[in-house]
């Protein structure tokens, strides 16, 4: 994502993704080219706060992640964080995201 690579990031994403937000594969592919496009740089600081490994090929991944972007604004700076809740599916030694929840740091996840 501190790349703006959509592409390698879609390759990460199943094309059956689903969220109950009523986002689908496209909507996040649209989602992130329209962040990218606002943002002149990216930066991430993740924190990993859980996995769950289901069976073989389930896995549900729990992470903070807080994220600051440039843009060409008057201030020039925005930076917030999240808490994001990642439903992964092991597709031919592959793990791939098929659906996901996400809230603001302290608020509720959707």
């Amino acid at each position: 994502a501190e790349e703006k690579d959509r592409g390698e990031l879609l390759d990460m994403i199943s094309a059956d993704y689903v969220d109950s937000r009523g986002n689908d594969f496209e909507r996040i592919g649209n989602l992130l080219r329209a962040y990218f496009f606002r943002q002149n740089s990216i930066a991430l600081l993740t924190s990993i706060d859980d996995i769950q490994i289901m069976g073989e090929t389930a896995a549900l991944v729990k992470i903070t992640v807080g994220m600051a972007g440039t843009r060409d604004t008057r201030i020039g700076l925005n930076a917030d964080a999240y808490n994001f809740e990642f439903e992964l599916e092991k597709v031919d030694d592959e793990w791939l995201l098929i659906g996901s929840r996400w809230g603001k740091l302290g608020g509720e996840l959707r």
